[in-house]
């Protein structure tokens, strides 16, 4: 940027810009990097008539943990695989922790069901769909349990995943209205557990689907006052928009939960595919481990013999080197590219984004980090290697010294015309909201490919809110190739702190810079005839994408259409590059229209919707062939065919209809 259109954008920001307090700008994920945010620790205790609730946090994971406790008796609720915070706690309260519960199968962390009966040889009580290889106390809707004076009655409530179940607790011989309601993922406050995490075995539709069956014809006819206490908190990537409230009551929900002033289906799941945060890659490796049943962890065991100190630890395709220490040591001195993942902040989750499942892993720091490191990475099923700096320097290998620029130097060179490339590595939202200057957004999960765009041999600078994913970056880059990346010391915080502009998305007064107005694009409607026109004129000009269940698709489908989940149709950037018109179709187009509708919003490529879906293609280019196929006459009555009817299919009230795919047994269940 040139000088001069620098100052005038300067002027444009300084009026009010510069007054914006640093504290705006936190976020869950600057805020997790307290030294206490890596342990557990008590939220609160709440007392009801017959029982009480200890509520567990573990802040750099986000999750709430839960021992219900009544007349010597207790219940353990998702708890972690470093169980000893939860046994500590029952020993306390001189109680006997009779059985773990587990609310869905998670996958977002290594759940402790395993250890727990280990150390106490309890019970795991969890849905009968889980389709588990270990053994529980199968529940299903309605299944009761008592704890003390309590009596817990666990309701079916599918929508984050299949086995997703509620638990309404009640005083003993007073279950007219439940006290509160463990809610795992399905209800969170503030939001709702994503819908997509289940690898393409169940459509992500289906799951939101049954998300707002469980809303509607359950959760919100419950008396307003239940208190519910969720899974997790401000930060999880289970959900989008969680409030850092650690509980809330229905009727609060009803009144200020985004997602729940949906009452049509068909917005519910459009409002709930939309935006939601990308899935870390291990999920799904967490979530397997979970499903089998988590080896017992030795917890004393000391740190592994060092890794031998040689430049082979230097090659990104043999290692993943993570330096665990903070920015500033790392950037003094670390071992070539080696990625910072600092153990005084996300770890946990920042390894589980980063470092790709079965990569060798080795970690770089001083021993009592090491050990820490070691501990924390068992919670979401990684192991590594070791090595300390030292051991690094006295075997004369060599060291590479960061280049960290302070907010004043950067500025500097901003008014002179003469700052190099400046990379923001926050996610997208957080970059409109508030940033420093007309800076590159690449975020931080995409920037090994997205740096692709970038000249390695020139210097780039990397931003973030507290310099922990800008110092993460910089390394990432490192392994790349760049020569000269720089960390902006302090990040945005320090940028602030010290009185420079920034440029301010949300505002509009008091001289800010807003960001600018939003163009609204919406899918084009096309009728069957014209579907069909473009079919018989125009092959090859058009993709048409069908997004009905696979079994569906299998038992009718229109020539040259694909079968794509609805996830990775929303996801998958290939979709959203071309010019070439895509059609997507459904079986009303209901979903199909609520689809376009979210992929219209993130390309310029015309998107169609196939209007009335593939019952109104039917009935009005089909009906001379006669029989219509099962897959829409099961879900079409309105539409008539001479074929007879087929004697009714009982099915069980916990099974998916069956025009929808079946939860199959023993499959990843999300989070």
């Amino acid at each position: 940027m040139g000088q001069i259109k620098w100052l005038v954008i300067l002027l444009c920001c300084l009026s009010a810009s510069s007054m914006v307090n640093a504290a705006e700008i936190k976020d869950s994920e600057s805020a997790s990097h307290g030294t206490d945010a890596a342990s557990h620790t008590i939220v609160a205790t709440y007392d009801f008539p017959g029982f009480k609730v200890i509520q567990f946090d573990l802040p750099v994971l986000s999750v709430y943990s839960y021992l219900l406790v009544s007349d010597g008796e207790a219940l353990m609720v998702d708890p972690l695989r470093d169980i000893f915070t939860y046994l500590e706690t029952a020993k306390k309260e001189n109680v006997t922790i009779k059985g773990v519960y587990l609310t869905h199968s998670h996958a977002d962390f290594i759940a402790g069901h395993t250890e727990m009966v280990k150390a106490l040889g309890c019970s795991i009580y969890q849905s009968k769909k889980s389709g588990v290889s270990y053994q529980i106390e199968a529940l299903k809707d309605g299944s009761t349990l008592t704890i003390g004076n309590s009596l817990i009655k666990f309701i079916d409530t599918p929508g984050h995943t299949p086995d997703g179940m509620c638990a309404l607790v009640f005083p003993k011989g007073k279950t007219d209205v439940p006290e509160m309601m463990f809610t795992g993922d399905v209800l969170f406050v503030g939001s709702v557990g994503r819908p997509d995490l289940m690898g393409g075995s169940i459509s992500a539709a289906w799951l939101a689907s049954a998300m707002f069956d469980s809303w509607t014809n359950k959760l919100s006819k419950l008396n307003d006052a239940v208190k519910i206490f969720p899974a997790h908190g401000a930060g999880s990537l289970c959900g989008a928009h969680l409030s850092d409230e650690p509980s809330s009551t229905i009727g609060k929900e009803k009144a200020s939960n985004p997602y729940l002033k949906y009452t049509k289906r068909s917005e519910f799941i459009t409002a709930l595919l939309d935006g939601i945060p990308e899935a870390p890659q291990y999920f799904k490796h967490n979530a397997r481990m979970n499903q089998e049943g988590p080896p017992l962890i030795d917890w004393h065991a000391p740190i592994p013999v060092e890794i031998k100190a040689d430049k082979n630890l230097t090659d990104p395709q043999k290692y993943y080197m993570a330096d665990i220490r903070d920015a500033k040591r790392y950037a003094e001195g670390h071992i070539p590219n080696s990625v910072n993942i600092g153990l005084r902040g996300r770890l946990e989750t920042w390894t589980g984004i980063m470092v790709p499942w079965g990569a060798d892993l080795v970690l770089c720091g001083g021993p009592a980090e090491l050990k820490e490191a070691l501990y924390r990475l068992h919670r979401v099923g990684y192991k590594a290697g070791t090595i300390a700096p030292e051991t690094w320097k006295k075997a004369n290998l060599p060291v590479i010294a960061g280049q960290p620029i302070s907010p004043r130097e950067l500025y500097d060179l901003m008014r002179r015309g003469e700052a190099p490339v400046i990379v923001d590595v926050r996610l997208p939202a957080e970059w409109m909201a508030l940033r420093i200057s007309t800076i590159l957004n690449m975020p931080l999960t995409h920037l090994a490919e997205l740096s692709a765009q970038l000249d390695p041999a020139e210097p780039v600078v990397t931003v973030c809110n507290s310099a922990y994913r800008s110092s993460m970056a910089a390394g990432i880059l490192e392994r790349n190739g760049f020569k000269k990346p720089r960390n902006l010391e302090g990040g945005s915080e320090a940028w602030i702190k010290a009185g420079f502009p920034v440029f301010e998305g949300v505002k509009a007064d008091k001289g800010a810079v807003a960001a600018p107005k939003r163009q609204v694009s919406l899918p084009e409607r096309i009728s069957a005839s014209e579907l069909k026109r473009m079919m018989m004129d125009l092959p090859g000009t058009f993709e048409m994408a069908d997004i009905r269940p696979p079994e569906h698709f299998r038992d009718y489908s229109l020539p040259g259409s694909k079968n794509v989940d609805i996830a990775d149709l929303i996801d998958n950037a290939a979709y959203l590059a071309g010019s070439i018109p895509l059609v997507i179709v459904d079986r009303d187009g209901s979903i199909a229209m609520s689809v376009g509708g979210i992929l219209s919003q993130k390309t310029k490529r015309p998107i169609k919707v196939l209007y009335g879906g593939l019952e109104s293609y039917w009935a009005e280019t089909h009906e001379s062939f006669g029989i219509l196929p099962s897959s829409l006459k099961s879900i079409a009555p309105s539409v008539q065919t001479p074929a007879k009817p087929a004697a009714p299919v009982p099915q069980s009230p916990e099974q998916p209809p069956a025009n929808q795919p079946q939860a199959p047994k023993k499959k990843s269940a999300g989070c």
